[in-house]
C-alpha cells in the first residue's frame, strides 16, 4: 500500500476566537522539506499539551475523503471545510480510519512512523467553525483521524509516498475500536482485543483495562472515559 501525502501543515500557537484560548488548530501548508523529530514537525506546536502532541500525538493524519461526509452534515461549512481546517498534519485520499489499523507502520520520506490512537475531538473544533454540534458529529461517525509516534526521524516534503511496511497479525482498525470505545455496554472480548494490541497509545491501554474491569466486577454498571485520550 502506498498513498501520496498532498499536503503538510504546520503552525504556532495563535488566539482562538471569541475569547481568545490559545490554540495550535490553525496550521498553513509546508513549501518545501520539513523535519520530523519524535515530538513532531519543525514549527509546529499545540497549546494544550496535555491532550495534544508529545511522542505518543506526534502527527496528526486526517483523511481528506472525510470532508464531504461534513459538508453533507454541515452545508453551510462547506467552504470551510478544507484539507487543513481540522488542524492535521497530513492530508491524503485513499486512507480512512476504516483502512488504518492500530500498530500500522509507515515509511514516509525519510521517517518511519506508527499509528498510535485515533484522534479525539474537542470543543475547539466547534468554536473554530462557529458551529455547535461539529465535534461531536466527527466523533459520533468516527470521522476522527489519528495520530502517529515516529519510530525513526527524517525529513518529510510534499507529494512523498505513504508506504504500509508493517500490520498487525490481528489488527484493529481505528474504527474498531472507535465503535468499542463509544460503545455503552462492549463485548468485554472485544474490549480486552483492543486494550491488547500491540502499538495502541498506553494512556489507551489503561483507559481501556480500567473500562475492562469495571464491567467485569460490575456488570449492570458502565464506566466510560471522562476525559480526551
Amino acid at each position: 500500500m502506498k498513498i501520496v501525502v498532498d499536503r503538510i501543515f504546520v503552525g504556532g500557537i495563535t488566539a482562538l476566537p471569541p475569547e481568545g484560548h490559545p490554540t495550535g488548530i490553525f496550521k498553513l501548508p509546508v513549501d518545501g522539506s520539513v523535519a520530523l523529530g519524535k515530538d513532531g514537525l519543525a514549527g509546529d506546536a499545540q497549546a494544550d499539551r496535555r491532550v495534544h502532541g508529545g511522542p505518543e500525538k506526534a502527527l496528526h493524519h486526517y483523511a481528506e475523503d472525510n470532508y464531504p461526509v461534513l459538508a453533507a452534515a454541515f452545508p453551510e461549512l462547506e467552504s470551510q471545510l478544507a484539507a487543513g481546517s481540522l488542524g492535521e498534519n497530513l492530508s491524503s485520499r485513499g486512507l480512512t480510519e476504516e483502512t488504518v489499523c492500530i500498530g500500522d507502520t509507515f515509511r514516509l520520506g525519510g521517517a518511519r512512523i506508527q499509528v498510535s490512537q485515533p484522534r479525539s475531538p474537542c470543543w475547539k473544533i466547534d468554536r473554530k467553525f462557529g458551529a455547535t454540534g461539529l465535534s461531536r458529529f466527527i466523533a459520533e461517525r468516527g470521522v476522527t483521524g489519528w495520530y502517529y509516534r515516529v519510530l525513526e526521524a527524517g525529513n518529510l516534503r510534499t507529494g512523498d509516498s505513504l508506504e504500509l511496511i508493517e500490520r498487525n497479525p490481528d489488527p484493529i482498525s481505528l474504527r474498531r475500536l472507535w465503535q468499542v470505545n463509544l460503545a455503552h455496554r462492549p463485548d468485554a472480548d472485544e474490549l480486552a482485543a483492543c486494550a491488547a494490541t500491540p502499538g495502541l497509545n498506553p494512556g489507551w491501554v489503561r483507559k481501556l483495562s480500567e473500562r475492562l474491569d469495571w464491567l467485569r466486577r460490575n456488570p449492570e454498571l458502565d464506566l466510560r472515559p471522562k476525559e480526551p485520550l
